[in-house]
C-alpha cells in the first residue's frame, strides 16, 4: 500500500483570487481581449478564464449597438428637455401622438426600375428563352426625404441629383408636406393643429424654415 507523504499548506488550484485580480485587471486594460489571448496569456485553460470571467466577475461579452449618430452632451440633454415635454403633452392630450408628422432622410441606390413582371412577354413555344440581367447596385445615390405619422408615409420625395440641401429647398419641400397634409388630413389643415418632428440640422433651422413652422 501506498501513501503520499503529507505535505503543509493547502492544495494547489489555478483558479485563486490572484488569478481572478488578473483577468480583472487586463479587461480593464483592454475590454476587447478575448479567451484565448488570456489563456495563453495567463497559462491557463480556456474554460478556466471563460469560469473567472462569467462565475467570478459575473462578466458577458456583447457586441456593441449600431447606432446612427454619436450625440453631444448638449444634444443629449436637449432631447431629454424634448422627450420630457412630449411625455407632459401626451399626458394632457391622449391624441397627440397622432398629431405628430415626423421627418427622416436616407440615401437610396439607384435601380432598374424594370420589374420583372414588366419585363415579361408574349412568346410562343418555340421563341428562346427570355432572359433579364439581376439588378446590379448603381453607382449613383439619391437623397430620399420622407415624412410620416403613426398610420402611413405622408410625403415622401427624392433629392433632384447635384441638388444642394438649402433652407430654402427644405422650405419647398415643407410647402409640399403641407398641400399633402390638408389632402390626408383635412380635418388638421388649420395652423398649430399638427406637430412637426425632425431633427436640429442647420437646414432645418434655417429662419425660412423656423418663420414657415411658427
Amino acid at each position: 500500500m501506498t501513501e503520499d507523504e503529507a505535505r503543509p499548506g493547502r492544495p494547489f488550484s489555478v483558479h485563486n483570487e490572484g488569478r481572478i485580480a488578473k483577468v480583472r485587471k487586463r479587461i480593464q486594460e483592454e475590454h476587447c481581449v478575448t479567451v484565448r489571448m488570456m489563456a495563453d496569456e495567463f497559462g491557463v485553460n480556456r474554460e478556466m478564464i471563460r469560469q473567472f470571467l462569467v462565475e467570478d466577475l459575473g462578466k458577458r461579452k456583447v457586441t456593441s449597438q449600431f447606432v446612427l449618430y454619436e450625440l453631444s452632451d448638449d444634444q443629449r440633454r436637449e432631447c431629454i428637455k424634448y422627450a420630457k415635454y412630449m411625455i407632459k403633452t401626451a399626458r394632457r392630450n391622449k391624441n397627440f401622438l397622432n398629431l405628430i408628422a415626423a421627418e427622416d432622410e436616407t440615401w437610396c441606390f439607384r435601380y432598374d426600375p424594370t420589374t420583372k413582371r414588366q419585363s415579361a412577354k408574349w412568346k410562343s413555344p418555340a421563341s428562346p428563352k427570355v432572359k433579364k440581367v439581376r439588378l446590379q447596385k448603381s453607382k449613383m445615390k439619391s437623397m430620399h426625404v420622407y415624412f410620416y405619422n403613426s398610420k402611413r408615409i405622408i410625403h415622401h420625395k427624392f433629392f433632384p441629383e447635384g441638388q444642394t440641401v438649402t433652407g430654402s429647398f427644405y422650405l419647398s419641400v415643407l410647402e409640399r408636406l403641407w398641400q399633402r397634409i390638408r389632402h390626408v388630413w383635412p380635418k388638421y389643415s388649420a395652423p398649430g393643429s399638427w406637430f412637426l418632428l425632425h431633427d436640429n440640422t442647420p437646414v432645418h433651422r434655417a429662419v425660412a424654415v423656423q418663420e414657415f413652422l411658427t
